[in-house]
């Protein structure tokens, strides 16, 4: 940098199943041309030997597809860095100082633990209101305090990442940037969002088959018995009813929704660490109360 100061030491973590091969090219070529950075970059093939990974990223092979959020885990352990990018496989970065950006706005508060991007469709410039951290998505530019992550990509600072214990593995998929922010939250970190710092990736919606509407009842429970204080569970969970009552159009989806919340609520959650009242407290002024 050209104050003379460090530069961000950044570990990224890619995950990949072999089945994006003009995506994960460019997503790989935009991590090698930032600038700025030292990058210590590693591709984690979910159930899969990686194809076309460049030369300096290292690998690391899974026999079996065990998930988003344990493959991530399974990334840090592998990457060095003061700070972690996770990094979607058909993602990039548009210009070539996005980590050096990223990594200047987390160092500056010792109390951020995350910092997210604004991740935009590179052709539309279209911001999906999943991947804007707050309730309120009408207007994807407004920056601020935010209680929850897009997963995708998101910078988080290594020490906060470990102290929390990282991604709850065994999620598979959905809501483990729930999880990981109450943590976080618990352990008196914030989260920020910075939507001038703009991520490119396209805006396509995830498919809506069983295993989607299963994995995101299951764990949504899950969530709310790992974290939550025992009075606020109800309410939670009966937000997201609401919610899936107002959203589902079909009954067989609401059936499997429904299946997924008896399962979650069967057991399997995990480790149960709620939350302090202080921490309900603080989310519920930065404008995101744990019952939404």
């Amino acid at each position: 940098m050209s104050n003379g100061a460090p530069r961000p030491t950044i570990g990224a973590v890619v995950l990949t199943m072999n089945d994006r091969p003009e995506e994960f090219p460019r997503a790989m070529a935009s991590l090698l041309a930032q600038e700025d950075v030292d990058l210590d970059i590693v591709v984690v093939g979910n159930g899969c030997i990686p194809d076309q990974v460049p030369e300096g990223c290292r690998t690391v092979d899974l026999p079996k597809n065990v998930g988003i959020p344990e493959g991530r885990n399974i990334g840090a352990q592998n990457v060095q860095g003061e700070y972690l990018i996770f990094f979607d496989n058909d993602a990039h970065l548009p210009q070539t100082d996005v980590l050096a950006r990223l990594a200047a706005r987390l160092g500056q508060d010792p109390h951020l633990a995350y910092l997210q991007p604004r991740i935009a469709d590179p052709d539309t410039g279209i911001t999906l209101r999943r991947w804007v951290p707050r309730l309120r998505t009408g207007d994807p530019t407004r920056p601020g305090t935010v209680t929850v992550m897009a997963e995708g990509v998101v910078l988080v600072r290594r020490s906060a990442f470990d102290e929390a214990g990282g991604w709850p593995g065994h999620f598979f998929l959905f809501h483990e940037g729930i999880d990981l922010a109450w943590r976080l939250w618990d352990r008196g970190y914030t989260g920020y969002y910075s939507p001038d710092i703009v991520v490119h990736h396209p805006a396509t919606d995830p498919a809506r088959h069983d295993t989607f509407y299963r994995l995101n009842g299951r764990n949504r429970a899950w969530v709310a018995r790992r974290n939550l204080p025992a009075v606020l569970i109800p309410f939670n969970l009966a937000t997201w009813t609401l919610t899936t009552l107002w959203r589902v159009r079909t009954r067989h989806a609401l059936q499997v929704s429904f299946a997924g919340l008896a399962e979650g609520l069967r057991g399997g959650h995990g480790e149960r660490a709620p939350m302090t009242w202080r921490t309900v407290g603080r989310l519920t002024r930065a404008g995101r109360p744990p019952i939404m």
